[in-house]
């Protein structure tokens, strides 16, 4: 997966021409801050409405923005999840079969999804639906496919776990164990410290034990597990003595059937959890697009409607997408406030240090609308 990539999303008045303001942003990042990518970003001429109603849509912009751009960088994870998972590097992220960065910097309204004369809050709902769609299905293909894990690392916990509360059935073969009307095998796990002391008390603990019939089984790294083959009637008084020497009496389970239908379970589960894994990533590749595709269009909804509530009617501003590294950001947010002369940006320099919240919510006002949106 690429690193994390943080863009400014920023509109600019336009007192002439928006390809002369264009010529003149670009010569002075060229000069002033050549480091700092720019891209004109397209956003067509949409319904405006009443002011009534791109104020109220204003309120919502920024919670909306914010629940798309963290559904995008959910299914974001879950690849990186799922990649790792199946130890893949994965495919580079498209959206409608192009690179993302691309998609970003050379952004197309879809008008035949979105159509441009429909009302801004139908279209701001649309995105917002379809979106929230996709996060539900993708909560339910991952909690099945979570499920399918959580089955499996349940199993591999109880066979690979310590003595003291594994599954031990499948440490046991036949040859092990002694069956007869009235003699019993048992399982002792016994703490790898106390071994000589388990060998040399086991046939008094109760009588008629079967002498020298314990036998190691396996050991871990804390216990290790012994048989002990006694008569059958006195096991309960076995059972009882051994666990106040502090020893773990286990039934034998021996089963090749329950054995077998245990290893085909896990063999189902194993296939299960591959296709699942790899048709919900085919699912997060396909969605990743779609969101993002979405949250851009969102993008532009919200650089249009903060555009004319702060510059005004008609619409007349410069739209573009910049990604400054850290070092440049002072630099190009002074040549950004130079290129931004209009008569309203004097209130916005005057209230610079005040602290004033800028439209749609932004934590610093600027006289230009500004937002960022990071691509992770």
């Amino acid at each position: 997966m690429a690193p994390s990539s943080r863009y400014w999303v920023v509109s600019l008045p336009v007192q002439s021409s928006s390809s002369v303001q264009w010529s003149r942003l670009q010569e002075a990042i060229s000069k002033n801050a050549f480091d700092t990518p720019l891209y004109r970003f397209n956003v067509p001429d949409l319904r405006v409405g009443t002011l009534d109603s791109l104020l109220s849509l204003s309120d919502d912009l920024v919670k909306s923005n914010n629940f798309i751009e963290g559904v995008s960088h959910k299914i974001r994870r879950q690849i990186e999840e799922l990649e790792k998972v199946s130890g893949s590097d994965g495919g580079a992220l498209t959206v409608n079969g192009v690179p993302v960065e691309t998609y970003l910097t050379r952004f197309v309204w879809d008008e035949a999804r979105y159509p441009t004369m429909s009302p801004l809050r139908e279209i701001v709902d649309s995105i917002h639906s379809q979106v929230a769609k996709i996060e539900d299905d993708m909560k339910v293909r991952a909690a099945e496919y979570n499920n399918v894990r959580s089955q499996l690392n349940a199993i591999n916990r109880r066979q690979s776990g310590s003595l003291a509360v594994r599954d031990v059935s499948n440490l046991v073969n036949l040859e092990d164990i002694v069956t007869s009307e009235h003699l019993v095998t048992l399982l002792a796990v016994v703490s790898k410290y106390s071994q000589k002391e388990w060998l040399a008390s086991y046939e008094t603990l109760t009588n008629f034990v079967v002498p020298r019939s314990s036998k190691k089984l396996y050991e871990d790294n804390e216990y290790a597990l012994y048989t002990v083959t006694l008569f059958n009637r006195v096991a309960d008084n076995f059972r009882s003595s051994a666990r106040e020497r502090g020893f773990q009496i286990r039934e034998v389970e021996y089963s090749p059937e329950a054995q077998e239908s245990r290893k085909a379970e896990i063999d189902k589960l194993i296939e299960d959890q591959d296709t699942m894994r790899n048709l919900l990533l085919q699912w997060c590749y396909a969605s990743y697009g779609e969101v993002f595709s979405s949250w851009m269009h969102f993008c532009a909804i919200r650089i249009f409607a903060e555009s004319i509530l702060r510059y005004g009617l008609p619409p007349s501003f410069l739209a573009t997408i910049l990604a400054p590294p850290t070092k440049s950001e002072k630099k190009v947010r002074s040549i950004l406030d130079q290129q931004s002369a209009s008569p309203n940006s004097a209130f916005w320099r005057a209230d610079d240090d005040s602290g004033i919240a800028g439209i749609g919510g932004e934590s610093e006002a600027y006289p230009y609308v500004s937002f960022t949106i990071t691509v992770i």
